[in-house]
């Protein structure tokens, strides 16, 4: 009989509130792997730079400088390094992040796409601040650094990121009904993107047999491209960016409605499967 009467709120409203709720999404889903922000941040950027120094010594000790593109090597590395890593994380954060069935749905405001933007949102940032620093103190410390086109560069660093949330978004809905299929899946995609993403070898040195194997990879052409946009004596001529932002969409459609599917048929004893 006595409800309280509730108010009516205005679309601009509701949009605020729920990017308060993502801000603070995010910043949970930063600290989650350390109590201390600056040291989760301090662990990806020493992952970073492994990552870097690993390949730059394999290249040098194997002689395959001379197949990269003719300009600051280490940039080239870093654009197959960084678009790699932003893409895996992306993915492994959509995919870890809360779904129907998480303790987190019980309170009010939260929801799944709350928790699944926080998740992607918050992979992107820490790797966008690891590649400003790293590219800091690489400018400072060592050479100057020169990019040919740094907007074209980093958008290709979303695209990346973009196609990887979205495959994570498709993960996300099919992991509770298959949680330990996914859980390969995943383990397996990033694994051999090491390989078929491209970031060891130019595009336009391929054989045609061998791009074949490569090409549909939406990785592989924003790999591609990004060296094209970061070296001025570099021209991509197999690869678009085009083709991994449509298939970056028909994923995360594919995934809403996945998620939307998911969502109705939650049950709290999905966990016990896990």
């Amino acid at each position: 009989m006595f409800k309280p009467e509730q108010a009516h709120r205005s679309t601009l409203s509701i949009v605020l509130s729920m990017l308060e709720l993502i801000y603070h999404s995010i910043v949970r889903s930063v600290r989650k792997s350390h109590n201390n922000a600056f040291l989760a941040i301090a662990t990806n950027i020493l992952q970073a730079v492994i990552f870097v120094g690993a390949f730059y010594v394999m290249f040098s000790i194997l002689g395959l400088r001379g197949a990269a593109v003719r300009g600051d090597f280490l940039i080239y590395i870093m654009t197959g390094i960084f678009l790699y890593m932003t893409h895996s994380k992306a993915l492994g954060a959509v995919v870890g992040s809360e779904g129907p069935a998480s303790p987190m749905m019980q309170h009010a405001p939260m929801n799944t796409i709350i928790s699944i933007c926080s998740a992607a949102f918050g992979a992107l940032y820490i790797q966008i601040l690891s590649l400003v620093l790293i590219l800091f103190v690489y400018h400072v410390a060592f050479t100057p650094l020169e990019i040919d086109q740094p907007v074209g560069a980093f958008a290709m660093l979303v695209l990346a990121w973009f196609t990887g949330a979205a495959l994570g978004l498709v993960l996300l809905a099919i992991k509770p009904w298959f949680p330990t299929a996914v859980g390969i899946f995943s383990t397996i995609y990033q694994r051999a993107n090491m390989i078929a993403s491209g970031k060891m070898f130019v595009a336009n040195t391929l054989p045609g047999f061998m791009l074949a194997m490569f090409d549909w990879n939406p990785l592989f052409h924003t790999i591609d491209q990004s060296r094209g946009f970061s070296f001025i004596n570099y021209n991509p001529r197999y690869s678009d960016p085009m083709y991994a932002f449509w298939v970056g969409l028909v994923l995360v459609m594919i995934g809403l409605m996945g998620e939307f599917y998911t969502r109705k048929h939650a049950s709290i004893s999905w966990s016990a499967r896990r």
